[in-house]
């Protein structure tokens, strides 16, 4: 994700970063530019088309559809921001937990129970670091510290390690229960912390496997398509050849919210504005091995 200063605006205007609309845009702006540039001297110079011949007619159709336009593209916008908003409080509730978690072994343990302390100091920031993995649709590999134990090597890669990593933290507290280390209450608080997780990792499956409906999709980019196309029709006569940057500028517009609402519609992507799932899991790593001691 990228990091900035939201307060020094001006040096936006002139900053060009990967995730950019404007590079992406720029073939397809180029071809705007000379599809109108076309159509204004097939109509200036062939045609010879006055102020009043057709022009009133379009330019009234092209008043009610940027109203419809707008409507959609806020409403695309707001969905997809939605979504990743919503990502982001996952993640958060996942770091707060992992924390909350931490917290309350550490002090239901005894410092004599390293074993145990071990153990949960190295799983629980697993969670995070194999939730990351598993939302980037990549092949997991547990990358843990040195000392590694026996439950961790049997967890198969290809099954769904989450929810694997999950039920090897709720037996060692179950494992705990048993042996007297922690109370049946102390269990039914664990529990909770336990369940938030994969009620977590559900909520972000949720959002990257439910995208934006195909059909919905498509008609908006046909939309933004065709009501660019005929633009020029009704300001090569007004503007003239002023006509080519303000279609290029207007399809630069509408296609950058509709590129960005993409990519941000999913937020565990590897895209620049994507949620940083690393960083916040290596930051649970580093709190939770501060906490448990």
């Amino acid at each position: 994700m990228i990091t900035y200063n939201p307060k020094d605006w001006f040096t936006f205007i002139f900053r060009f970063h990967k995730a950019d609309t404007l590079r992406k845009l720029s073939p397809l702006i180029f071809g705007i530019c000379i599809y109108c540039w076309i159509i204004v001297i097939f109509e200036l110079h062939f045609l010879k088309l006055s102020e009043g011949s057709y022009v009133k007619q379009i330019t009234s159709m092209h008043t009610l559809l940027s109203f419809v336009i707008s409507m959609l593209l806020v409403f695309r916008t707001n969905t997809a921001y939605d979504r990743w908003w919503e990502g982001r409080k996952m993640w958060g509730s996942l770091v707060n937990n992992s924390r909350n978690l931490a917290i309350k072994l550490h002090s239901m343990l005894h410092f004599e129970e390293e074993t145990h302390r071990s153990f949960f100091r190295k799983s629980i920031p697993m969670y995070a670091s194999v939730l990351a993995h598993h939302l980037h649709a990549e092949s997991t590999r547990l990358a843990l510290d040195e000392t590694e134990h026996p439950e961790l090597k049997n967890i198969d890669t290809s099954r769904h390690i989450p929810n694997q990593v999950a039920s090897l933290l709720f037996q060692r507290v179950n494992r705990l229960y048993e042996e007297g280390k922690i109370k049946g209450d102390q269990l039914i608080v664990l529990n909770n912390e336990l369940q938030s997780f994969t009620d977590i990792c559900g909520a972000c499956e949720r959002i990257k496997n439910t995208p934006i409906p195909f059909s919905y999709s498509v008609f908006i980019k046909k939309f933004i398509f065709f009501y660019v196309m005929t633009l020029p029709f009704s300001f090569a006569i007004s503007l003239g050849y002023l006509a080519i940057p303000v279609v290029g500028f207007i399809f630069y517009v509408l296609a950058s919210l509709e590129l960005i609402a993409e990519e941000i519609e999913d937020p565990f992507g590897g895209d620049e504005n994507d949620l940083p799932m690393t960083k916040m899991a290596s930051n649970i790593k580093k709190h939770v091995a501060e906490i448990i001691q």
